[in-house]
């Protein structure tokens, strides 16, 4: 890789601070891959000294880059690389497939699959009668062996043959369109809360830590609901990107 003088400009005439110049740069290496997880960076006079900057606006860079999940600073090592956040577009994809075109390495683990009754909550979303069999299914995601999200669905019984075998293997939207369901929309909302001992130990984080949420209820072409998704992901490597219109 070239040395970062050569890959990072900066625009002394421009408004925008040099910290943040710097740090929209090294984010964006780190994002395309071409600072790779696990990279170390020079110390910050070292890195001050290469770009032409001061120690404190250097420190700045490499601090916000830190907030962000993206550096991380470790005694006797220095300042790394770590993986960079998984952002999602809010649109009707599955996470198996964002992971894929992100070029990050999905495995799953199937926790639970299984036929239940549907409660009424279930029963609603799927539009079945209360106590009617549907699948019930939990998984653990990782992105690049790290645990990224908890994943919990229920769907009607007779829409497509599950296996645990197969869906540790691809994803579940993967598995509707090879059973020829073709998805149409989707109501979603997105919020927060914190985790429970049980989520916590699963995801690798603190008891207690904050968790995004989304639940959502997809339907077909046709409108039938096929899939009632309610999920949590870790955010410091994960987080929901939408494009706002004015009107």
């Amino acid at each position: 890789m070239p040395p970062l003088a050569e890959l990072i400009r900066v625009d002394r005439s421009s408004p925008i601070p040099l910290y943040f110049q710097v740090a929209e740069r090294l984010e964006g290496l780190i994002t395309s891959g071409e600072l790779a997880a696990g990279a170390r960076l020079d110390n910050e006079v070292s890195l001050a000294r290469e770009l032409g900057l001061s120690r404190p606006t250097m420190r700045q860079a490499i601090q916000h880059l830190v907030d962000k999940g993206l550096l991380v600073r470790k005694r006797g090592v220095g300042t790394q690389v770590v993986h960079s956040r998984v952002r999602r577009q809010v649109e009707l994809t599955s996470l198996h497939d964002d992971l894929v075109r992100d070029h990050r390495r999905p495995r799953t683990e199937v926790l639970r699959l299984a036929r239940v009754e549907a409660g009424e909550e279930v029963a609603a979303a799927l539009q079945v009668p209360p106590g009617s069999l549907v699948w019930e299914l939990e998984r653990l995601r990782f992105a690049d062996d790290e645990p990224l999200a908890l994943l919990r669905n229920h769907l009607p019984v007779g829409l497509c043959p599950l296996g645990e075998e197969t869906l540790s293997r691809s994803g579940l939207y993967e598995e509707l369109r090879g059973a020829g369901v073709q998805l149409g929309a989707a109501e979603q909302s997105i919020g927060a809360r914190r985790a429970s001992a049980a989520e916590a130990r699963l995801l690798g984080e603190g008891r207690g830590a904050p968790l995004l949420t989304m639940r959502r209820t997809a339907y077909d072409v046709q409108g039938r609901p096929v899939e009632r998704g309610d999920h949590l992901y870790r955010p410091s490597l994960y987080s929901f990107e939408c494009t706002l219109l004015a009107r």
